[in-house]
């Protein structure tokens, strides 16, 4: 009896460790959740990416996604999706977080960004802080120490004040375009970037040649993507040289 009891535990496991294995995902997915943060008064919605596999896997690393600026439309967190999806099937369990309410005050674009666009940036930031608080209550198996933070524009600009505020939090930050808010120069954590070939950033926001050969930094223009069209709106060929790159930079030690 006992050596069957033994034998049935030894083929839950093995079960449990090929689940978790690259290439062996069922399908994805995709489930909203509304946190709230009585702190601040403030919903916060989210939208979960993953398998009935990752979920429950201590290796699956995690891949927190911030949108681009969008006029306090309500669905910018979905308009990722290509991206979204493609890192879950992939294995990595992704949260998409809607940092605009219809009932904020829209972004000024007159005045200098770093210091109109900071109350954004600075309530995005505890946006992310929040929502990985209660992530770790409702996957509590997901691997913290693999957490990447990643944004378009203005979600990048809000990824990064996270990231030069918290960097024992983050393992990797991949920023799309982001233009106003400079990169901590830095080795830990591994930073990496994708230009639009429109539009530039600020003076300072990215390191120079010499910064990335000394901090390990990987800066990478693509000559075909202007930077609205680095979310859906892009094109199958678009997308893919995105979700290639992100691949890439994710796998990297």
């Amino acid at each position: 009896m006992m050596k069957k009891i033994i034998l049935l535990l030894l083929l839950f496991f093995i079960s449990c460790a090929s689940n978790c294995k690259l290439g062996h995902y069922p399908p994805i997915i995709e489930s909203s959740k509304e946190y709230f943060d009585s702190s601040r008064n403030r919903k916060i919605p989210v939208e979960f990416y993953y398998t009935n596999n990752t979920q429950n896997c201590s290796n699956t690393k995690i891949v927190i996604f911030s949108h681009g600026y969008s006029g306090n439309q309500p669905n910018a967190y979905k308009e990722y999706s290509y991206l979204t999806n493609a890192l879950a099937e992939n294995g990595y369990f992704v949260v998409s977080i809607q940092h605009e309410l219809s009932t904020d005050e829209l972004l000024d674009f007159k005045g200098v960004p770093q210091i109109v666009r900071r109350p954004n940036w600075e309530r995005g930031a505890e946006n992310i802080k929040f929502v990985i608080e209660n992530l770790k209550k409702d996957f509590p198996k997901l691997n913290y120490k693999k957490l990447t933070l990643a944004g378009h524009s203005n979600g990048g600009d809000i990824s990064v004040l996270f990231t030069e505020k918290n960097p024992e939090k983050v393992w990797k930050l991949i920023t799309l375009d982001q233009r106003r808010y400079a990169f901590p120069r830095v080795s830990k954590p591994k930073i990496y970037s994708l230009r639009s070939s429109d539009q530039p950033a600020d003076e300072g926001v990215l390191p120079t040649e010499d910064e990335q050969k000394k901090f390990g930094m990987t800066i990478i223009k693509l000559p075909n993507t202007i930077h609205n069209d680095m979310d859906n709106d892009g094109t199958a060929e678009q997308k893919k040289e995105i979700v290639d790159y992100f691949l890439k930079f994710l796998k990297e030690n």
